[in-house]
């Protein structure tokens, strides 16, 4: 049996299993029509969704290898200016190019569709809840939005650009040409941006560990070493080009996310050490 408190009234009544499953249920369905909504508007959007957005880092005019070839012009590093379209697209089945579209759409979709998803979620969970903890957890689908958000865009304006010129370029002989399936360019691009959006709510994931206990900003800090060479490893797996300046600038974001999270959690902590009034 749980509790839940009506909105505007001291009264609590106490639902049963089967009516919180049902709750559950509706708030499932109400997500998934939005993900569902927010997709089919994606697929209407063909030439935008592939023109304009995925296919958009394959060409040298991607503000990325722009920014880049400014940045190696002021520092005289020609490396920093590269074309990325070294590589041709191609579809070797017959749904192909319409698995992608639907795949790509589906991505969109629920990246659109996340913060009214989360907030389904804290619907849900809102009556179970403290009054305490439902004031420190103000905010919390925006933060997660926003962090998710903020990932997508770091995975597209920097991870994907970088991964695409030089995987996509490189060559272990030169009679040999590079023909890039469009299913393996899409799921590439796509599963970096999901992985990113995932690996940015560190912070969250930290302050809600540090809560329950299981991490302590001593912890962290202890193992601050083993985080930065871990970042580093993950930022040369994201982009392997042997380019060192690629690599920090994928690492320098991830390790500050570390260093944010280890300042949530050490104001996290201090706050539970505070003596009760």
């Amino acid at each position: 049996m749980w509790g839940k408190r009506f909105p505007g009234t001291d009264e609590e009544t106490e639902m049963t299993f089967w009516e919180h499953l049902d709750q559950l249920r509706g708030t499932l369905w109400r997500s998934l029509i939005a993900i569902l909504v927010t997709s089919i508007v994606a697929f209407m959007f063909k030439e935008v969704l592939f023109d304009d957005i995925i296919l958009a880092p394959k060409s040298k005019s991607f503000i990325t290898y722009r920014l880049l070839c400014k940045l190696g012009e002021s520092f005289s590093m020609p490396s920093l200016c590269v074309d990325p379209s070294s590589f041709n697209l191609i579809n070797i089945s017959l749904a192909g190019q319409f698995m992608s579209h639907m795949n790509i759409s589906l991505v969109a979709g629920l990246i659109i569709a996340l913060p009214y998803v989360l907030w389904e979620l804290w619907r849900f969970v809102k009556p179970g809840l403290t009054e305490n903890e439902v004031r420190s957890s103000r905010g919390a689908v925006t933060i997660i939005s926003i962090l998710f958000i903020l990932g997508v865009l770091f995975s597209y304006f920097i991870v994907a650009p970088l991964m695409i010129n030089f995987l996509g370029g490189y060559v272990v002989s030169a009679s040999v040409a590079n023909q890039i399936a469009l299913n393996s360019y899409v799921s590439s691009i796509t599963l970096m941006t999901l992985l990113m959006g995932l690996l940015f709510e560190l912070p969250v994931l930290v302050l809600f560990l540090t809560k329950i206990g299981i991490v302590t900003p001593k912890l962290l800090k202890k193992y601050r070493k083993h985080a930065l060479v871990i970042i580093l490893i993950l930022a040369g797996v994201i982009t392997p080009s042997p380019d060192i300046f690629s690599q920090l600038v994928v690492a320098i974001p991830l390790y500050a996310l570390f260093e944010i999270s280890v300042a949530i959690s050490s104001r996290i902590y201090a706050k539970k050490q505070e003596p009760a009034d």
